[in-house]
């Protein structure tokens, strides 16, 4: 059985497709993007744009009972490359300890235009 998760703390769907879903204990998140939940805008640069994604995931992970710190695995879509230094910089102030497995990977378009997207599977 599946269960949708969904949180008015990470940006809402804008398609046919669940914010997250459970499954058997296991938390499988959308891509999530640096939308502004209260506000719908998307900050400037990457390194406020990874913040917000990240934070994103995070207060989604939060309502679905799980956290980063429960995060196996992890699949960041950036615009460019030449930013992922500055990504993971961001990345591991929310990913410490035993990192989760990940793929990163560039994109020539995201959603809205961001600059970077980020998918977790966690364990709840």
């Amino acid at each position: 059985m599946k269960t949708a998760i969904s949180t008015d703390k990470a940006p809402a769907a804008i398609g046919p497709y669940s914010q997250a879903i459970e499954v058997n204990g296991m938390i499988y998140t959308s891509g999530v993007i640096p939308v502004v939940p209260s506000t719908g805008n998307i900050p400037d640069g990457i390194e406020a744009q990874a913040e917000q994604a990240i934070g994103n995931l995070a207060a989604l992970l939060v309502e679905a009972g799980s956290s980063t710190e429960k995060v196996v695995k992890t699949t960041v879509f950036i615009k460019n490359m030449d930013d992922f230094a500055k990504v993971n910089e961001i990345y591991a102030k929310y990913f410490t300890g035993v990192y989760p497995a990940r793929s990163c990977v560039e994109v020539a378009r995201l959603p809205k235009d961001v600059l970077i997207e980020i998918e977790a599977v966690a364990i709840k």
